[in-house]
């Protein structure tokens, strides 16, 4: 049983490396004070002007490729 403690030292380096991510994502900074459904249309919104920006770029190449 030496390696007893070596394995709870290891335990509480881990814990203490993970520290933030066993947080929901509501506790995240940036989630705060935003309901479930505020977050997802937000990031709906984020993913919409991300898809947006790459179908523009996409006829862009399509454009100058021709």
């Amino acid at each position: 049983m030496a390696r007893g403690n070596q394995r709870d030292l290891a335990r509480e380096k881990n814990a203490k490396k993970n520290g933030n991510k066993n947080k929901s994502s509501s506790e995240t900074e940036g989630n705060k004070g935003l309901t479930r459904a505020q977050r997802e249309e937000r990031d709906a919104a984020a993913m919409r002007e991300k898809q947006a920006k790459a179908a523009a770029k996409k006829a862009e190449a399509a454009a100058g490729g021709k």
